[in-house]
């Protein structure tokens, strides 16, 4: 297949108008002069042609849960997720009981990677808790917040077929610093749900984390005489991730993230719970009541309980602040594919990788997915 007369977004992150090449559901060639005898072609004439978005950090949609852990959940939420452009996600758990963790995981393990037409490929798990901080748990749920449990957090890696791609901690939490100088080494490691002052947080970073939970929410405030776990991340180059919905965050503190964490840092993020593409109305996250309305989802306390926007509408949203598309792009791609070590399988479009490409009119709406490289007919 070739998909011609397209803007490309290249893998040095600059749009040029050329043709890409899809052979064995890999990209196997970008130019202006590639044969086309006898291949498909999709003309996608004045349109955008991009790499598959790769949202690391959703707990559901659709009705469903990852913390289901069923199989039927992680299918419904892999087919409502390709059908909105997101090709890769790492399927996201709350602040649970270790014995539901480890049923959560298991049930996941086979589909891991697996390449499923019609849906988005689950590439691994954000464990998102429970070692957290109670003062801020946010939609996190009380009962089950702990300190810092390396042998708990072993003992989950390996329920998980070595499948979590990132750990969210509390690096303040007792033992928190020790676990993560432990478990940089298996996965990414996120500070999040944190009181951490900036020292702290900057100890965390030497002991090895480099991402920081949607940043903002979940965290200290960013002070002028205690900048806390943000201006550490600043400083130390991490990742940071932002539910860019138009509810968590104000539009100028979208602008003023990629203004001091650069483009090639910044990931944007859904954190989609269970109501995402459902009706507003009463739901569940962590076994607490959300209530939606006017696509906002809040637990009983008024915390914000994730958000029910797909990342395509995130991208959307961060282009509508003011942020260049090409940077946007590059926060829903490359970025949080490299964020949690995918990079090699996702993120950009490059010879060699897998072909999940994305097709938007000049007003962002998406008019073709092409995964694992197969034009997906029927599905929008």
């Amino acid at each position: 297949m070739i998909v011609t007369n397209g803007i490309l977004f290249c893998d040095d992150g600059v749009f040029r108008k050329t043709d890409i090449e899809i052979q064995n559901r890999t990209v196997t060639a970008i130019g202006d002069e590639i044969a086309s005898a006898g291949q498909e072609i999709l003309d996608a004439d004045g349109c955008y042609v991009v790499p598959g978005l790769v949202d690391i950090h959703i707990h559901g949609a659709a009705g469903a849960d990852f913390s289901d852990g069923t199989p039927q959940s992680i299918q419904e939420i892999s087919r409502f997720l390709l059908k909105h452009g997101t090709t890769s996600f790492l399927g996201t758990s709350m602040a649970l009981p270790e014995e539901q963790l480890a049923g959560i995981y298991e049930t996941a393990c086979p589909f891991v990677g697996k390449m499923v037409p019609g849906q988005a490929v689950l590439q691994g798990i954000h464990m998102e808790g429970p070692f957290f901080n109670q003062d801020k748990r946010g939609a996190q749920n009380e009962k089950y917040i702990i300190n810092a449990d390396f042998d708990m957090f072993t003992r989950l890696y390996t329920a998980s077929g070595s499948n979590i791609r990132m750990v969210a901690i509390a690096p303040e939490v007792e033992g928190g610093l020790d676990f993560i100088g432990k478990a940089h080494s298996l996965c990414s490691v996120s500070l999040g749900h944190s009181c951490a002052d900036y020292d702290t947080a900057g100890l965390a970073f030497a002991r090895g984390a480099n991402h920081v939970t949607h940043l903002f929410n979940g965290m200290s405030a960013f002070g002028h005489r205690d900048p806390g776990i943000i201006g550490a991340a600043a400083d130390s180059g991490a990742y940071v991730e932002i539910i860019c919905d138009g509810i968590h965050l104000h539009p100028a503190t979208v602008r003023s993230v990629f203004k001091l964490f650069g483009d090639n840092k910044v990931c944007l993020i859904s954190d989609a719970m269970r109501a995402c593409g459902m009706p507003a109305g009463r739901y569940d996250l962590g076994g607490q009541l959300v209530t939606v309305k006017d696509g906002s989802a809040t637990i009983a306390g008024g915390s914000l309980a994730g958000s029910v926007a797909v990342l395509a509408d995130c991208l959307r949203q961060a282009v509508k602040f003011g942020i260049p598309l090409e940077c946007a792009l590059k926060a829903a791609t490359i970025n949080p594919a490299k964020s949690v070590g995918l990079d090699d399988k996702t993120g950009s479009l490059s010879k060699g990788k897998r072909a999940d490409i994305l097709v938007f009119d000049r007003d962002l709406a998406l008019n073709n997915v092409i995964f694992d490289g197969v034009l997906q007919v029927g599905l929008l």
